[in-house]
């Protein structure tokens, strides 16, 4: 593109979309590379091919996984594609990254499941119209012995060894299963089959993204440019937000339960989640933003806010309303709400009219099992009628109309049969 006579207009774009592309990413690989593609898209009036590799080893999308599909909405709005890579051939090995062990092979059954969860998520966010699903088994599955062996003489061990984890278990004589070494090679040879232009991933994929440029070169192709977001904090506000450490949020979560989470937000972090999970307009933002630094936007306001938008993004503008005006009762006239879902308690499912306390909360749906039940009243999550209950052994005297909530957000009144 350099003996191209670039236009005022064309020179404008480019600016333009570079503004809005590179807003909240952490590196880009190599900066000038990716700027010449926006250029050569421009020029040549072709959308950029943007890929997002998915491994689907759970079900379900949280908050901090719509951080790069928000930037991948950003490039569809300017006109390009997204290459959305479901692994489900990778998925079965399981990426080690962050791992101190041998990750779990997922069966083909497990991984098909949750790909199919992921793509109904993921359209939530994404326009279908401009997203290319594509599942890596079509190319990886045909590949021969000879392919894969062909595909592993392209890349070292002392190469691999650089990757943090891995090297990290080599230094502390953990096992390092040789097929965990094809995971960042398949991912990589993603890139060569779809012939991408762009790659989109978080900090911690550094290894695996660089290999797609490494492998495209190896086969002659236009290597990748590649796009490093950050990693989000979860609810606790120290550590990244995952299912398994209970500080998420999760995208197909009730509108009160996501609601009453944003709540729950560390006032520090509001910024980042601001500019990295919600689809406002960078103006409204950064107004957001300034107002929080000196003072004239009350961080409680500037919550509800958040949260009222999370709601809105996942369930509609009628849910994100409801939700509000369901927190604003519960939480700030400390009131009950209105519509607390009632559960028939039948006198068979009692003793003389009682019940432990524990089997109840089971019983009305309040918590999943035994041991959640105890955990919540030995907390002092538990109230009835309105009064803190923290005996776990003991026996309640249960009565019609009788309102049980557990934590903040869930309620249930009894209805005697």
């Amino acid at each position: 593109m350099k003996d191209v006579e670039l236009t005022k207009e064309q020179q404008e774009e480019i600016e333009r979309q570079w503004a809005i592309l590179s807003r909240g990413v952490m590196e880009i690989i190599p900066e000038d590379e990716f700027k010449q593609k926006i250029a050569k898209s421009i020029v040549e009036k072709k959308p950029l091919k943007v890929k997002l590799g998915l491994d689907p080893s759970a079900p379900d999308i949280h908050i901090g996984h719509t951080v790069p599909l928000q930037k991948l909405r950003q490039f569809q709005e300017l006109g390009h594609i997204v290459q959305l890579v479901i692994g489900d051939f990778t998925g079965q090995i399981g990426d080690p990254t962050g791992k101190s062990e041998t990750r779990k092979q997922l069966s083909p059954e497990q991984v098909k499941q949750n790909a199919e969860t992921y793509v109904k998520q993921l359209f939530k966010i994404l326009d279908p119209q401009k997203t290319e699903v594509n599942y890596n088994s079509t190319w990886l599955a045909p590949l021969t012995f000879a392919d894969v062996v062909n595909l592993a003489a392209k890349m070292t061990v002392a190469r691999m060894l650089e990757r943090d984890d891995f090297e990290k278990r080599f230094r502390a004589n953990q096992s390092i299963s040789i097929h965990e070494f094809f995971y960042p090679l398949m991912q990589g040879y993603d890139s060569v089959a779809l012939h991408s232009d762009i790659e989109i991933g978080g900090t911690d994929q550094k290894f695996n993204l660089l290999m797609g440029r490494h492998l495209q070169k190896e086969f002659g192709q236009e290597p990748q440019a590649v796009l490093m977001l950050p990693l989000i904090e979860g609810l606790d506000g120290v550590q990244k937000m995952s299912k398994s450490l209970g500080n998420y949020i999760g995208i197909d979560e009730a509108p009160n339960e996501i609601y009453g989470k944003a709540m729950s937000i560390p006032d520090e972090l509001m910024a980042k989640y601001y500019q990295l999970v919600t689809d406002l307009p960078h103006e409204e933002i950064e107004r957001i933003v300034n107002g929080l630094q000196d003072g004239t936007i009350h961080p409680r306001d500037a919550k509800m806010k958040l949260a009222y938008t999370l709601v809105r993004m996942y369930h509609g503008e009628e849910a994100a309303k409801e939700a509000e005006n369901h927190f604003k009762t519960v939480f700030q006239k400390r009131d009950l709400p209105a519509d607390i879902p009632e559960v028939t308690i039948s006198q068979e499912q009692l003793e003389n009219g009682q019940i432990w306390i524990v089997k109840l909360l089971v019983e009305l749906g309040l918590v999943p099992t035994n041991g959640e039940g105890r955990r919540m009243v030995q907390q002092g999550a538990v109230k009835v009628n309105g009064e803190k209950w923290e005996d776990v052994n003991a026996n309640i005297a249960v009565e019609d109309d009788m309102v049980i909530q557990v934590g903040k957000r869930k309620f249930a009144k009894i209805r005697l049969a």
